[in-house]
């Protein structure tokens, strides 16, 4: 008799701990979509990068992460312009709808500057405010935009559809506080999204979509390339048949052995296209007609709204989101460089906090990483070891 009780006493116990345990596991996948969801939408977790190391050390690559500032003197932000003129860094724009105060339309069209991404100067305040608002007289908040620096002075092309219409102009800057547009109507336009990039003394609006859900107009979406000597009168350029299929959510920019780097990238999803299609491939040009695939796929993951960049004589790919099951979306730290763009190395271990269209800067022998929708005023640097 007693030796049976023990025996009911002990199945009782394990089907308690098996209850338990898969509440747990529940709770964990709970826990663990939650942190995603959080991410993604922007919620602020301002402990994340004051609790980070102050400095992670690679020695077999030669590289060290450093934080610089966790509470730059900007507020948060994300899609921000990104651009390195007379020896600054200087941060254009920026999307924070949860922020009415410094983004009361969203977007905003403030411009900071900074020579170390510790101490960061408001050079021109947010115009942007209301309805008031003079389009002649200076450009409309916008992010995700396109960025240059071209003939000396920095360039933002084309826009979002944010406002509910498509921003098809066109601005250049010598000082950063006062803009003047270069035509208020593109030949690409309607797009967003697009991959800008200087080359070959030219300025190339690479991809991009509509959004239809945002801004009317025709669901499209691109895989031209068009260029531009003066920002007023654009050509399109000849597609040849071997080339990268329509894609745009690609930041910063890559020119790297005399060539245009497409990195990655996906579309947008739109009412009549309800998935995001999302790549990991690697072409190039070296006129934006004939392209190379020197990867159909890369070993790092498919994805949008990451960052390119050339420094160190290297391919550089940061950050940005992924697609998972049941349109699951969540944001990335991660961080490769590849020499030819076939091959490509992850920095493992990075210390700042998952997040996409951060704001990329290649300066003073650096690579900064500088907010983006993780939703905090951090900054931070790659640097390479003596």
């Amino acid at each position: 008799m007693k030796k049976r009780l023990l025996i009911i006493i002990s199945i009782f116990l394990v089907i308690i701990i098996l209850i338990i345990t898969k509440r747990e596991n529940y709770a964990s996948k709970i826990s663990s979509k939650t942190q995603r969801t959080i991410a993604v939408t922007g919620d602020i977790d301002g402990n994340y990068c004051l609790s980070a190391l102050d400095t992670i050390v690679y020695e077999k690559f030669k590289y060290r992460w450093v934080k610089v500032t966790c509470n730059a003197d900007f507020t948060p932000r994300d899609g921000a312009g990104a651009l390195v003129y007379k020896d600054s860094m200087w941060l254009i724009g920026g999307w924070n709808p949860f922020d009415k105060i410094f983004f009361p339309l969203i977007c905003n069209n403030e411009v900071w500057n900074s020579k170390d991404g510790r101490k960061w100067n408001l050079v021109k305040q947010n115009s942007f405010i209301d309805n008031s608002f003079n389009l002649s007289n200076d450009w409309e908040g916008r992010h995700t935009a396109g960025y240059v620096i071209f003939k000396n002075k920095m360039w933002i092309v084309g826009g979002d559809a944010n406002q509910g219409h498509y921003q098809n102009d066109i601005w250049n800057s010598e000082n950063g506080r006062t803009w003047n547009l270069i035509t208020d109507s593109v030949p690409w336009g309607p797009r967003v999204l697009h991959y800008t990039v200087v080359f070959r003394d030219k300025i190339w609006v690479m991809g991009g979509q509509t959004l239809p859900q945002k801004a009317y107009a025709e669901e499209k979406f691109y895989s031209d390339v068009w260029n531009t000597k003066d920002g007023i009168n654009w050509k399109k350029v000849e597609a040849s048949k071997n080339k990268w299929l329509p894609r745009g959510m690609i930041g910063g920019s890559a020119v790297f052995k005399d060539r245009i780097w497409i990195l990655g990238g996906g579309t947008y999803n739109t009412p009549n296209k309800s998935d995001r299609i999302l790549y990991n491939d690697v072409w190039s040009s070296k006129d934006g007609s004939n392209w190379k695939c020197h990867t159909p796929f890369a070993n790092w993951d498919a994805r949008e709204y990451h960052d390119v960049a050339v420094w160190d004589n290297k391919l550089w790919i940061l950050e940005g989101s992924s697609c998972g099951q049941i349109r699951e979306i969540w944001n990335r730290n991660d961080v490769w460089f590849s020499e030819k763009g076939d091959k490509w190395t992850e920095l493992p271990n990075t210390p700042w906090k998952p997040r996409h269209a951060s704001s990329l800067f290649v300066h003073n022998n650096c690579l900064f990483v500088v907010a983006g929708n993780n939703m905090e005023s951090d900054v931070w640097k790659l640097e390479k070891l003596e």
